[in-house]
């Protein structure tokens, strides 16, 4: 099921890594984006803009197909 506006969620890490995305970031990617329950703010196209948790950080689009609703 696809994640949408408004779900928790988190980035999967084996569906990040080697990606476009993950080759133009910072390769010092904090572990919370992966360990944080971040919720989906936005959704354009194929990317939804994150909000992670309490962590104070900029908002970031990520590919919503590496990212999995957080349990």
């Amino acid at each position: 099921m696809p994640v949408k506006k408004g779900d928790f969620v988190r980035l999967v890490r084996e569906k990040f890594e080697n990606s476009v995305e993950a080759k133009a970031s910072d390769v010092r990617l904090s572990n919370y984006v992966f360990d944080t329950k971040g919720e989906i703010l936005e959704v354009r196209e194929d990317y939804g803009l994150v909000k992670f948790g309490r962590v104070p950080t900029p908002n970031v689009w990520l590919k919503l197909e590496q990212l999995e609703k957080f349990e």
